[in-house]
C-alpha cells in the first residue's frame, strides 16, 4: 500500500474518534504496541534534537530499495505518533518518502492539538524522516 493510501486509512480511522481525548488514548495505545528499539541504537548520534522527549531514529535502505525506519521514544504519546508515521513511511521507496506531503498529520488534528514543543518535535521528526530518504537518493 502506498503513502497516500496509508494516510487515507489513518484519516478514516481517526475520523471515528469524537473527542481529542479519544485521539490521545488511541495514540497512547499505539505507543504501547510499538516495538522497543535495541539499546545499541539508543545513543547520542541517533538522538533527534528539537523534541521535548528523547527520541532516537535509525534508517536502513533494504535490499529491495525501500527504507526501514527504527524509531523509539521515552514518551508513550510520542511513540503513538511515531507509530502513525511509520505506518505511512516505513518500507516505502526513498523517492516517495522524500516527495511525500504528510497531510494526515493536519487532517487528524495532530499539528493543531499538540503543545507547541510537541508540534515542533513532530516537525523535526518528519524532517529527519525526509532527510534520511533524501540521503538514500544520492
Amino acid at each position: 500500500m502506498g503513502i497516500n493510501e496509508m494516510q487515507q486509512q489513518i484519516i478514516e480511522e481517526f475520523s471515528l474518534l469524537e473527542e481529542w481525548f479519544d485521539v490521545y488514548e488511541k495514540l497512547i495505545e499505539l505507543g504501547k504496541q510499538m516495538p522497543v528499539m535495541d539499546e545499541q541504537y539508543k545513543h547520542e548520534a541517533n538522538l533527534i534534537s528539537g523534541c521535548q522527549s528523547r527520541l532516537w531514529m535509525v534508517a536502513v535502505l533494504n535490499d529491495n530499495g525501500k527504507i526501514a525506519y527504527h524509531i523509539d521514544s521515552d514518551a508513550l504519546i510520542v511513540k503513538g505518533i511515531i507509530a502513525l508515521l511509520l505506518k505511512v513511511v516505513n518500507h516505502q521507496p526513498p523517492e516517495e518518502i522524500a516527495a511525500a506531503n504528510l497531510y494526515f498529520l493536519d487532517a487528524i488534528g495532530l499539528s493543531s492539538n499538540l503543545s507547541p514543543s510537541r508540534a515542533n518535535g513532530l516537525a523535526s521528526v518528519v524532517e529527519h524522516i525526509k532527510e534520511y530518504a533524501r540521503e538514500y537518493l544520492l
